[in-house]
């Protein structure tokens, strides 16, 4: 069987149908109070960005609930932590500041979504509240939102993301057993298991 392909507004709203009203009419410009709950109690983000010529990244962002800062109702500041120094993400804000966030609570089926425009703030005075084992972010992502809404539990349920009876961690090898598959590399299993391991833990805030 031949691929049929959608290529118009049109064709894709005949076979969906028309957006329902509830979820037409859900999007905000600016933060509720109910908005501000839900970043205190989240502690991970996706973040997605792209370039100028429209190549997309997509990357997580954790730290303990309520690492975002919330500066005013249409601003909020995520700060930066040690990481593998590819900036991806970064790299696409410098030429494209659109952004799109996804924020997830454990447990919780709901998503909190936000786009807008987001700028790469190296010193600013609220950095000094984003202190997490004594690391201080060397920079953070400020985002001026621009639409922000509660997306559906769906995908999450469908999923069964947040069971643990459905969890299958043990079906693929480890993380470093998958880098040494993947990558050109010259460290042994066994080296990279050991930098995986516990010790991995403690340089979650070590530059």
């Amino acid at each position: 069987m031949s691929w049929v392909e959608i290529e118009s507004e049109q064709e894709l709203r005949d076979l969906l149908g028309e957006v329902m009203p509830r979820a037409a009419n859900k999007e905000r410009t600016r933060l509720h109070p109910r908005d501000r709950d839900w970043l205190a109690a989240s502690p991970f983000v996706l973040i997605a960005t792209a370039d100028d010529e429209g190549a997309c990244d997509v990357s997580p962002k954790g730290d303990p609930a309520g690492f975002t800062h919330v500066i005013d109702d249409t601003t909020i500041a995520i700060p930066d932590r040690p990481g593998n120094r590819r900036a991806d993400g970064f790299l696409n804000i410098l030429k494209n500041p659109q952004v799109g966030l996804i924020y997830l609570i454990p447990g919780r089926n709901e998503t909190l979504r936000i786009n807008g425009r987001a700028r790469l703030v190296r010193e600013a005075p609220f950095l000094d509240e984003m202190i997490v084992k004594g690391h201080r972010p060397h920079l953070a992502l400020v985002v001026e939102i621009e639409q922000i809404f509660f997306h559906c539990a769906k995908a999450f349920m469908r999923s069964s993301l947040w069971k643990p009876d459905a969890w299958r961690p043990d079906e693929l090898p480890s993380h470093a057993r998958l880098i040494k598959e993947i990558q050109v590399i010259e460290e042994t299993v066994e080296q990279l298991e050991a930098y995986y391991g516990d010790a991995y833990a403690e340089k979650l805030y070590k530059a």
